[in-house]
């Protein structure tokens, strides 16, 4: 893709959907960085399904160490690896009360340091809570980033830095909600939906799909 379609092919899904948001359920920054952690290799279905269930219990970083392992397992072993995901919520969780004052940080250094949070995850959380233009390259990212020729790379990391150079500053805070949710209902991992698909006069992929 050249700038002009890059223009244009955010232009036109921000003209179709002007506030994107993550399908993530959550009221707190506390509670999105708590969904995002447990998301790791799971849908976003499953995770709300059961965080519908325990934010109402526990909300806090205080009360989900309350709860305890067990209570914590009990809540999220629909999760797929919850068991870790569990251990690592709850050490997040104390490190929370013990040195950020039960708050989440606002810095990707201070995100990364919590078990279980990376690099994506600290970039969700930038982003959706604190309004930062960060990428957080997942596998539809990728997939989407590569297929278009928006931003093609072999590794995450190489992707999210061409993203960072190639997407225009007035698009950059939302982006990634456009794009992973392009490549959650159009840009199909099998067989992308291009009859359907709003962009893709300014994509690079050349074996398109027909009706």
């Amino acid at each position: 893709m050249n700038r002009q379609q890059i223009e244009l092919f955010f232009a036109t899904l921000k003209a179709a959907n002007p506030t994107p948001q993550t399908e993530l359920e959550y009221t707190t920054v506390f509670e999105l960085l708590a969904a995002v952690l447990l998301s790791a290799q799971a849908t976003d279905v499953s995770v709300n399904k059961a965080t519908r269930k325990l934010f109402p219990v526990a909300a806090t970083p205080q009360a989900i160490l309350d709860l305890g392992l067990e209570g914590l397992e009990s809540y999220i072993k629909t999760i797929g690896l919850y068991r870790s995901k569990a251990r690592h919520l709850m050490e997040t969780c104390r490190i929370l009360v013990e040195r950020h004052g039960g708050e989440v940080p606002s810095t990707r250094e201070e995100l990364e340091a919590l078990p279980g949070v990376g690099r994506k995850t600290a970039n969700v959380v930038l982003n959706v809570a604190f309004g930062q233009p960060t990428m957080a390259v997942d596998t539809h990212i990728f997939r989407v980033s590569n297929r278009t020729g928006l931003a093609p790379g072999k590794t995450p990391l190489a992707v999210e830095q061409q993203l960072e150079k190639r997407v225009p500053a007035a698009y950059a805070v939302d982006s990634h909600h456009w794009l992973i949710l392009h490549g959650r209902y159009v840009c199909l991992a099998r067989k992308p939906r291009c009859p359907q698909c709003a962009v893709s006069a300014y994509c690079d992929f050349k074996e398109k799909t027909r009706a």
